[in-house]
């Protein structure tokens, strides 16, 4: 599937700009960096984004010439438009792609602090996964290597599958519940609880699991990349997105550009969220 395919992106761009319109023009990408698990940027009104960074998908990328052509614009990503970043969601160049959600990310970021949603409501400092009760499902389908939730369905003793591109990603009892990744189609439908990586928005490969889904199934897709404005997600049966909010991006983003993870941001630059349908009740949510 080819970037301008992928409608979810489209329609999260579209709702981006509705929202915000000509406050867009003036509004830049004051820095923007990649790190070894994760990409970010700062934006010019402070706000901040991450994505995943596809490493496996730059196998090219080993000598000088390579590496150029796989981010052609290094030196130049400093105060570029945010317009110029939103174009590049749409990018077939995976590097520019994944600049250009983290900064979807961050003006989904400005949006929540200017025009709390009334639609969904937005729980932060939560795990998605703690906000699931894996007992009430009698089938999960986990897509992505998803280690904390592996181990969880594993000791609590759960039916489950995981479908995944790279079996080498899977250790010990989790390769007894592996899938390759081409019976997607056969075995997504299966699945009361799906639990499905934010890499998949980066890679286009979402929009076909979701048509594949279970009318009713419970359906949390989780990881930095999925830390943007819900509509277009929930208008297709997700129920839950689990994010991340940047509370301090220069911090942040120095520690990613040290090849850091979230053992070393989580608590000090930057927060887990969950991004839900409204269910009420005593949360600190927005």
């Amino acid at each position: 599937m080819e970037a301008k395919d992928n409608v979810l992106l489209s329609e999260s761009v579209a709702c981006v700009r509705e929202k915000l319109g000509s406050r867009l023009e003036n509004m830049t990408v004051e820095r923007a960096v990649f790190g070894l698990f994760f990409s970010g940027v700062k934006l010019s009104t402070g706000h901040g984004g991450l994505c995943f960074t596809p490493v496996k998908d730059m196998p090219e990328a080993v000598c000088c010439p390579s590496s150029a052509r796989a981010m052609p614009l290094s030196g130049r990503l400093k105060n570029r438009p945010v317009e110029k970043y939103l174009e590049d969601v749409f990018s077939d160049n995976s590097l520019k792609r994944t600049l250009g959600i983290a900064t979807l990310n961050a003006l989904s970021m400005y949006i929540w602090g200017e025009e709390p949603a009334k639609e969904y409501e937005t729980i932060w400092g939560a795990d998605a996964f703690d906000e699931l009760d894996v007992s009430k499902y009698e089938k999960t389908v986990v897509i992505g290597a998803l280690v904390p939730m592996l181990k969880r369905l594993i000791r609590e003793n759960r039916d489950f599958k995981v479908l995944e591109q790279d079996a080498r990603t899977l250790k010990g009892e989790e390769l007894n519940h592996f899938v390759p990744s081409e019976r997607m189609a056969e075995i997504v439908p299966q699945g009361d609880l799906l639990v499905i990586t934010g890499v998949t928005i980066l890679n286009h490969t979402l929009p076909d699991i979701l048509a594949c889904a279970k009318e009713g199934a419970e359906i949390l897709i989780t990881g930095p990349t999925a830390s943007m404005l819900p509509d277009a997600f929930f208008k297709r049966g997700v129920t839950m997105l689990g994010g991340i909010q940047v509370t301090k991006p220069d911090e942040l983003l120095d520690i990613i550009a040290e090849g850091g993870s979230g053992y070393h941001f989580f608590g000090k630059y930057a927060e887990r969220s969950v991004i839900r349908i409204k269910r009420g009740g005593d949360r600190d949510v927005h």
